[in-house]
């Protein structure tokens, strides 16, 4: 006997089921509100507290707290530690975030080519890749930043051209996986074409752990601007987390707070994201899905 459409159970969207998974995850919860919080005193701080962060504003190596004009303290020349931190969020983001999608788009597309084509064209990208890989990354993009001249674009540019492989390589097992499978050799018998194979078959079965590579791939972008603004190749015009610590650094014994409190604004930073990263990996997972 067929059962009544009462009886039929409903079926549960799968956006529906990544929500529940994603949000009841205590780390995807904690990494939401901590970049939520970041963003928002990145976009709203500099209205809020608006004082130049590179002007001298106060004395010199003044503590936190001491005097509430400048709550967070004032650097080794008198500027306003929290000032910089509200407003060097802004381009610390910002340079994370485009070397990201930079990094995330060459290694599509690379590791999409080599894994569909495979052959020749994939031995030619894993060469790539591998050169890459070797390199210590920091240091070419510290080349990079040196041949032109120091700015946001050119560091973002720097940090998504050295940071491409992990994606570029994890793409490329996603379409060697999935282009074995039979819904693919169907669209091949009906006429497909490589390009819609690719990009309107297989990239979106694909697109999961891509997703969660390019949470990660933020963390690693935004650590690398840190780095590259600490030794001096950051935007010279543009205050940024990076940019504080490495200009207070000599004098971390008379303002331990100029360096330190940049430092905890990029740990959580990345942190957050992290978290975020780990709460997208376990709702992609199907194995957790089976049990909500």
């Amino acid at each position: 006997m067929s059962a009544s459409p009462a009886e039929t159970p409903a079926v549960e969207s799968p956006l529906r089921e990544f929500a529940e998974i994603f949000f009841r995850s205590p780390a995807a919860n904690t990494g939401l509100a901590l970049i939520l919080l970041v963003v928002l005193l990145s976009l709203l701080g500099p209205f809020i507290h608006a004082v130049d962060p590179n002007e001298t504003v106060n004395a010199p190596f003044l503590p936190p707290f001491e005097d509430w004009s400048s709550p967070l303290g004032t650097d080794y020349i008198g500027r306003d530690v929290l000032a910089g931190i509200v407003n060097g969020g802004l381009a610390t983001l910002s340079v994370g975030a485009m070397a990201a999608l930079m990094a995330i788009f060459i290694g599509v597309v690379l590791g999409a080519l080599a894994g569909y084509y495979g052959g020749a064209v994939d031995v030619a990208v894993m060469r790539v890749t591998e050169f890459f890989q070797v390199l210590p990354a920091l240091l070419f993009a510290m080349v990079l930043v040196t041949l032109f001249s120091p700015s946001l674009w050119t560091s973002a540019i720097a940090i998504g051209v050295v940071s491409w492989t992990s994606t570029a390589r994890l793409a490329r097992g996603e379409f060697l996986r999935l282009k074995q499978m039979d819904y693919i050799l169907a669209e091949r018998v009906i006429g497909a074409g490589s390009g819609r194979i690719i990009w309107k078959v297989i990239l979106p079965n694909a697109v999961a752990p891509l997703i969660v590579s390019a949470t990660l791939a933020v963390g690693t972008a935004i650590l690398f601007e840190a780095g590259l603004s600490f030794l001096g190749l950051g935007d010279p015009n543009m205050m940024s987390w990076g940019l504080m610590i490495g200009s207070n650094r000599p004098y971390i014994l008379d303002a331990w707070w100029a360096v330190t409190l940049p430092g905890v604004a990029i740990f959580l930073t990345v942190l957050a994201v992290s978290l975020i990263g780990d709460g997208l990996n376990d709702a992609f997972n199907p194995r957790l899905r089976e049990r909500v």
